[in-house]
């Protein structure tokens, strides 16, 4: 038996299990979906690539049971939209852009969803999950759920610490900047989806950007490594924050990284909104002023969409320049000195401080930046 075939079945066995009601046809369809283009490459996997795959589609499934699987096309696109506008590095970036462009009254789902379309319409990976969900079912209301999923799982890829989707957006932008913004109604966005989808016979126009990005994902050794990197800190941070803060948010952590929303993680932990909103400042704080000092301090942040060097500490553009004004020349030269890859030690010695009087004078400055996000 192949590696694809053993997955098959142990794949059969947990649809059935999660999905008794549903045909079998319906259940083939996920799988095929799930197991890609070419399963047969699967044998060909190395140990580490076979558990990295394993994770991926682990992950892809969860997306699709949570947000799309038997929820009515509209709803499925409503909650696609959501999870992308909560992307705080992005939804900064359209409001910072939308402020300065000639139409001042558009929203970010307004934005969010013509750069989706455009994804859609010339994005190459996207084109082949459309072909690919196109070979695995007829259903319609299955192709929605599915390509649904495929578009939030390859938009929030982790691409040099920042989601896919950003640097999409940027290249949207370029194309854009001087025509102002064409509005896509929603109700003819879920009529292109429900349609029968298959590429298109144009030739894909893909910046530059476009093809670094995408490349810098495929299957190469340095992604895989940086997987394992981000699995590793993971186990160990949730680790800590059960042992020396909560078991709870251990929990948060969990959810949050898995896509949840707050409102979603309040659900499964059966706590109040506002609770789950304290309990999320609360990793953010121990994730900087104690484990995050220890190592890779910018890999958790970005996990929060709090870290320095991508998300500006996670305040908006006039926030920052407040926060900045009102730094002394020392902590500015802190902060510049973290941006541009220095040590705690280096930093120690160029400032003629104690290494512990450093990580001191950057906890005071991420703690203002978290009071100034708060306020606002």
């Amino acid at each position: 038996m192949t590696l694809a075939q053993a997955l098959e079945q142990e794949w059969k066995t947990k649809l059935q299990e999660d999905y008794p009601n549903h045909s079998s046809d319906v259940h083939n369809s996920i799988i095929c979906w799930l197991l890609g283009n070419n399963p047969s490459r699967l044998d060909e996997l190395t140990p580490t690539q076979r558990a990295m795959a394993s994770k991926g589609r682990e992950f892809l499934y969860r997306i699709l049971k949570q947000r799309y699987l038997d929820i009515p096309p509209e709803r499925a696109y409503r909650n696609l939209l959501q999870r992308l506008s909560g992307l705080v590095m992005l939804r900064q970036k359209i409001r910072a852009w939308v402020n300065t462009s000639r139409d001042r009254q558009r929203s970010v789902i307004d934005v969010l969803q013509e750069v989706i379309q455009e994804m859609l319409n010339s994005d190459r990976y996207l084109q082949q999950q459309m072909a690919k969900i196109s070979e695995c079912t007829k259903n319609p209301n299955l192709r929605n759920s599915l390509l649904l999923a495929s578009v939030e799982e390859y938009c929030i890829r982790p691409i040099r610490n920042q989601p896919l989707l950003v640097y999409r957006f940027v290249n949207y932008l370029r194309r854009t900047q001087r025509g102002g913004l064409t509005q896509v109604p929603v109700k003819e966005w879920v009529k292109l989806i429900s349609e029968d989808i298959s590429p298109g016979d144009t030739e894909d126009q893909v910046s530059l950007l476009d093809a670094v990005v995408t490349s810098g994902y495929q299957d190469t050794e340095e992604m895989e490594q940086q997987h394992l990197l981000r699995s590793k800190v993971q186990e160990e941070f949730e680790k800590y924050l059960a042992e020396k803060v909560d078991s709870k948010a251990a929990e948060w952590l969990k959810l949050y990284l898995r896509g949840n929303t707050q409102e979603e993680i309040a659900q499964a932990l059966d706590m109040p909104i506002k609770q789950v909103y304290r309990l999320r400042e609360k990793v953010s704080y121990h994730a900087i002023r104690v484990f995050a000092v220890k190592q890779q301090p910018e890999l958790v942040a970005s996990w929060l969409e709090i870290s320095l060097n991508e998300h500006g500490l996670g305040l908006t553009s006039n926030q920052w320049q407040e926060y900045w004004k009102n730094l002394n020349p020392q902590q500015r030269h802190l902060i510049d000195s973290l941006k541009s890859g220095a040590s705690v030690e280096e930093i120690a010695k160029q400032l003629n401080l104690r290494s512990n009087q450093v990580i001191s004078e950057w906890t005071k400055l991420y703690l203002s930046a978290q009071s100034l996000r708060n306020s606002s």
